[in-house]
């Protein structure tokens, strides 16, 4: 009997360890796993959706080129889509774009660049779209696979090219992580739409927010799966540490009813960078609602801010 006991008792924290496990690798995979469609947008979006087809509809019409990297590695190529300028430009937007999205689901930002004169440049990160890669990284190696990228611009429209980096949620957080790497000096203005200030504050967030979970135990196992799978912990993955080196003017916008990436994380975000700064507040706008609200006022503040940057002589 008392055996028996000993077994139950020490049974019990096992098999509440391995649940742990199970539902960790679970949402490990959930979260940071490519799927190979874009996701129905959330029920509150749903009324762009004539929009946002008739911006789809303009990028398909364009004499748009195929871009590549890593062409011969299979396991690390990647795709873009660039977008001339309609007359010939030095300035070019490279356009980073959300969870589980693509270069294409970017296409109203790049209408809107299109329109202000840009030649524009939509990758499908790793994890995404055309482009390869087993798992999300939520910013991290994309903000090098990006390097490659602004080292593209460059060779094909040369070294007098002024480049802008522009990003919408995970794409505002690429964008705030490439700010802390050594960038060419063609880069010369970076903007981020509501990014978030790490994928660790983000998915603890969330797991209380949408499955009302702890933060522990499950964030350090997930961060424990992707230290395995994609080398680096998730607390390696900060907007806030690479905007402390950043040295370039950076425009952050952000909803003010945002619920998915909350309003405190852009303010961490813009209190730890470095250079010119500027915060736009949107009201009213929910996660990744500011562009839709107002095309026309989202536009001319985008245009306000570049042009207090760029130089005119394009």
């Amino acid at each position: 009997m008392k055996k028996r006991r000993l077994l139950a008792a020490l049974g019990a924290p096992v098999t509440l360890f391995s649940a742990t496990l199970l539902a960790s690798e679970k949402l490990y995979n959930f979260a940071f796993k490519r799927v190979d469609y874009v996701p129905e947008t959330s029920a509150d979006k749903q009324k762009y959706a004539s929009a946002y087809w008739s911006y789809v509809d303009w990028l398909h019409r364009q004499p748009v080129q195929t871009w590549q990297l890593n062409i011969n590695d299979e396991a690390n190529r990647l795709v873009a889509t660039y977008v001339p300028a309609s007359t010939t430009s030095n300035r070019t937007v490279i356009v980073s774009h959300g969870y589980k999205g693509d270069g294409e689901t970017m296409a109203n930002y790049a209408y809107m660049f299109h329109q202000m004169g840009y030649n524009v440049l939509l990758p499908d990160d790793r994890g995404h779209g055309q482009s390869a890669g087993k798992y999300i990284s939520f910013g991290w190696q994309d903000r090098r696979d990006y390097l490659g990228w602004i080292a593209r611009v460059i060779k094909n429209n040369g070294s007098r090219s002024q480049i802008v980096l522009f990003g919408v949620s995970m794409g505002g957080a690429t964008v705030e992580m490439m700010s802390g790497e050594k960038l060419p000096n063609q880069v010369q203005a970076i903007i981020a739409d509501c990014g978030y200030t790490s994928i660790e504050e983000e998915l603890a967030y969330l797991l209380k927010r949408q499955f009302h979970l702890p933060k522990y135990p499950f964030v350090p196992i997930v961060s424990f799966i992707n230290r395995h799978r994609m080398g680096y912990f998730l607390s390696d993955v900060s907007s806030v540490e690479q905007l402390r080196h950043n040295h370039r003017p950076i425009f952050f916008i952000h909803g003010e009813k945002d619920v998915y990436v909350p309003s405190w994380m852009l303010k961490k975000n813009y209190q730890a960078a470095g250079g010119p700064k500027k915060m736009w507040q949107v009201p009213n706008a929910t996660h990744a609602e500011s562009f839709w609200i107002d095309p026309v006022a989202y536009q001319q503040h985008v245009t306000a801010f570049l042009a207090n940057y760029l130089p005119q002589n394009n």
